[in-house]
């Protein structure tokens, strides 16, 4: 995807764009590569593939839900993807990068500050141990092709606002939206919507999981990981 295809998509999507959010997009690729080079943050390299498979991909939740100064949770963000993304296209919103690699947390804070990206709390520490002081606090928790649907919705949801949204990004994960039903309803969630689509110049299919916190978590979740793992809800 070159750059003019990457304004005419993000056009479609009723996405502002300008030359200093394109310039802070130009410059997050040039760090990602050269931190790449000694610390393994993505398999993708190649431009155009960047800027289709992670920069287009992580701003393709809008599809979902409209942003704009809500606090929104990524959990597992990796290299920053969808948050900080999502920060430098929609600057109101409030991100919480949440992340447990230290060299994942090293390459984002010198990101962020590379990008002057303000409101952007960058956090190491697994999810189950950060949730202990952040329960029902954010608006939108999201995650991307982190974890099967059961383990990331335990992970997940005990963060999210009563009314708030658990917004995962996977690529086509039918059967396990079918097996992560219940488990979504024992933790206070309801899925709302689905959307599914195909990403530009047959990348691939992605599916956009809208489910709504319309009840209090149980405080017994989320479990401790290898309980999750070993056997989700």
């Amino acid at each position: 995807m070159n750059s003019k295809k990457f304004v005419e998509e993000l056009t479609k999507l009723n996405i502002e764009v300008n030359q200093d959010k394109l310039d802070k997009l130009n410059l997050y690729f040039e760090k990602l590569i050269e931190y790449n080079k000694h610390t393994n943050l993505t398999r993708i390299t190649e431009k155009n593939e960047v800027y289709l498979k992670h920069f287009y991909d992580s701003l393709t939740i809008v599809k979902a839900i409209k942003l704009d100064d809500q606090t929104l949770l990524d959990v597992g963000t990796g290299a920053g993807f969808p948050g900080v993304v999502l920060k430098i296209f929609l600057p109101n919103l409030k991100i919480t990068l949440l992340d447990s690699l230290n060299k994942r947390i090293i390459f984002l804070k010198e990101l962020v500050s590379l990008l002057g990206l303000k409101d952007v709390e960058i956090v190491h520490e697994r999810a189950e141990e950060f949730v202990k002081k952040n329960r029902e606090k954010y608006d939108i928790v999201t995650s991307r092709a982190v974890a099967n649907l059961r383990v990331l919705s335990e992970l997940c949801l005990p963060f999210v606002k009563t009314n708030g949204y658990f917004i995962p990004l996977k690529a086509d994960a039918t059967e396990e939206i079918n097996e992560s039903k219940r488990t979504i309803s024992i933790l206070g969630g309801f899925l709302e919507n689905i959307v599914d689509f195909k990403l530009p110049q047959d990348a691939g299919t992605r599916m956009i999981i809208k489910i709504k916190k319309v009840s209090s978590t149980n405080v017994k979740y989320p479990r401790k990981f290898n309980e999750i793992k070993k056997k989700p809800l």
